[in-house]
């Protein structure tokens, strides 16, 4: 058996940092040009959680859109991850992407979904990996189960383990848990971000939740109304691994009503 060459061998995988330059993005309509995004520089450090957070119609899931290179920013705005621009990334399958609706293939078993992702992004199947992350979600005993036989907080977990098949560097989240009830909401908030924390990834997450968005992130960007500008970068110095208690701490407390006096929320609760 030969030993691979130093070029040949697998490098370790890293976080990647990810950088925007005036990221601005105007929209087509019949009324006339409508400005999504105002020009945006910001930086997601290697390994980071980062929330958005804003009104309705903000351009949060914009910004994720040109991130994941399914937008093209204004000429002039780029995205840079670790050097690379996105759909490089995406066609090496080391971007992922999760949206509010599971968007699991009707026909296909549950872990039929989860294995078609390592297909779309070229690598061999693993059974034996997508079975491991159906246990790791709380879904054994479920591989079999088309779609429409799960809940949508299982659905869910499944459309996580499909993105994390493919062990991206880069997670976006769009409202991933936007369409659970708001009991099975936090439980997912607590039992799947350990799966994709860590030194190894970097995610962006898109939620209305407030609470949310504390519990989960390490920063939290909050944006203004449309055209949308960052009016506030809010770091998270709530201690990893996070725990349900958390949410009843007077420091997440503060945070959360911060948050919401800058988006003009008295009491932000739930999905606010």
């Amino acid at each position: 058996m030969s030993v691979a060459s130093a070029e040949e061998r697998p490098t370790e995988v890293v976080a990647p940092r990810v950088d925007c330059r005036a990221v601005a993005k105007t929209f087509s309509a019949p009324g006339g040009p409508v400005p999504a995004l105002d020009s945006l520089d910001l930086t997601f450090a290697p390994g980071s959680v980062t929330a958005l957070v804003g009104p309705s119609g903000c351009g949060k899931s914009t910004l994720l859109r040109i991130v994941a290179g399914l937008e093209r920013p204004d000429p002039g705005g780029s995205v840079s991850i670790a050097g690379d621009d996105p759909l490089t990334v995406r066609r090496r399958g080391e971007l992922a992407i999760a949206f509010q609706d599971a968007s699991l293939l009707p026909w296909r078993t549950t872990a039929g979904n989860v294995a078609l992702a390592q297909r779309l992004a070229r690598r061999p199947a693993d059974p034996e990996r997508v079975a491991e992350l159906l246990r790791l979600v709380g879904l054994a005993g479920f591989e079999r189960a088309r779609p429409a036989e799960l809940s949508g907080g299982m659905r869910q977990r499944a459309a996580i383990a499909r993105c994390l098949i493919t062990e991206p560097r880069l997670l976006l989240l769009d409202e991933p848990f936007g369409a659970v009830d708001e009991l099975t909401r936090r439980r997912l908030n607590i039992e799947l971000p350990p799966l994709w924390s860590g030194a190894q990834t970097t995610t962006l997450l898109v939620t209305h939740s407030i609470s949310e968005a504390v519990l989960l992130a390490d920063r939290v960007l909050v944006m203004s109304p449309r055209p949308g500008t960052i009016v506030a970068d809010i770091p998270v110095p709530l201690e990893r691994p996070r725990r349900i208690e958390q949410l009843h701490s007077p420091r997440f407390d503060e945070l959360v009503e911060r948050i919401g006096a800058l988006l003009g929320v008295d009491r932000p609760v739930g999905g606010s």
